[in-house]
């Protein structure tokens, strides 16, 4: 018999971590962090990592694991999250992955190997404006470190198929891993996916950027920035490589906090667009007046045989 797995998924500011602790409350599970950005110690308000106070509620594996400078594949998620998958079970709860980083979800799920998954678009888009900001010899530099051998194969100038090869690098494609057999599901899972009309979507996005400055991130990115992390990947994430940018003079403060809400709106639109073609969800409606809390819980006892 397959190891049970319950999923939460979904765009960004939708209320998946609410509902995954609701749902680890019911149905006696523990939660399995799926957001890229939320393994890195210190970046707590802009990547909307779980307060303590609904930690304590439930227990939460892989945030908080590594420390900002330090490189994070695709393939270091899937190694820990299958042991905690293992782990949960064996203490008789149910693993409940939440979060929005599709790749490192389904990587966890299924016999992947790293050569035939999807692009990363947004970080393409980072490593891009990175190019531009501190030069293309900066991203050649990233790439001997992680990947010498395909950088030796890359002209410094050609700054597209660095960006392509960093890319790969640092989302655990790159490497020599063996081509894949095609995704087979690994577990028994139920994979519920949250949505609300766009407008809706938009304007709690742009009310959670406010409350992220209102709640200190531009100090939390300060400090950051003061480190000397800005080369790094976990600085990639929206709302730190906008402020970087303003700490860098190149935006005024007003301008990076537009573009943030702006930068994080395209990602909710593209969140959506790689789950419903990449993943077998069944969504509901997450705006306040028509959520179902119990149609959600039924769905997965239901998947589940729980």
């Amino acid at each position: 018999m397959k190891t049970k797995v319950a999923v939460v998924v979904g765009p960004t500011a939708v209320g998946k971590t609410a509902l995954g602790i609701q749902l680890a409350q019911a149905l006696s599970g523990e939660i399995i962090n799926g957001d890229a950005s939320q393994v890195y110690r210190d970046l707590n308000i802009g990547t909307a990592k779980v307060t303590k106070e609904e930690a304590a509620l439930i227990p939460h594996h892989l945030i908080d694991i590594v420390p900002p400078e330090a490189p994070f594949t695709v393939a270091d998620y899937q190694q820990k999250a299958r042991q905690e998958i293992q782990a949960i079970t064996d203490r008789g709860k149910l693993p409940i992955i939440v979060g929005g980083t599709g790749l490192y979800i389904k990587a966890a799920l299924y016999d992947y190997r790293f050569d035939d998954q999807g692009e990363d678009p947004e970080l393409r888009e980072a490593l891009s404006e990175w190019a531009k900001r501190e030069g293309h010899e900066v991203l050649y530099r990233k790439l001997l470190d992680m990947d010498p051998k395909a950088a030796e194969k890359i002209h410094p100038n050609n700054v597209k198929r660095v960006i392509r090869a960093l890319e790969k690098a640092m989302s655990g494609k790159g490497g020599g891993h063996a081509p894949s057999a095609g995704p087979v599901p690994l577990y028994e899972t139920a994979v519920v996916g949250l949505t609300m009309d766009r407008t809706d979507l938009y304007n709690r996005i742009n009310r959670r950027v406010d409350e992220m400055i209102d709640k200190g991130l531009i100090q939390e990115a300060k400090d950051l920035y003061d480190r000397g992390l800005s080369g790094c990947q976990s600085v990639q994430s929206i709302g730190y490589k906008e402020l970087f940018r303003y700490f860098d003079g190149e935006l005024t403060l007003p301008e990076a906090i537009s573009l943030i809400k702006r930068n994080t709106r395209r990602f909710a639109k593209r969140q959506m667009t790689w789950f419903r073609h990449q993943m077998p969800v069944t969504w509901f409606d997450a705006s306040e007046a028509k959520i179902n809390f119990s149609k959600i819980l039924d769905f997965i006892a239901g998947k589940l045989t729980l």
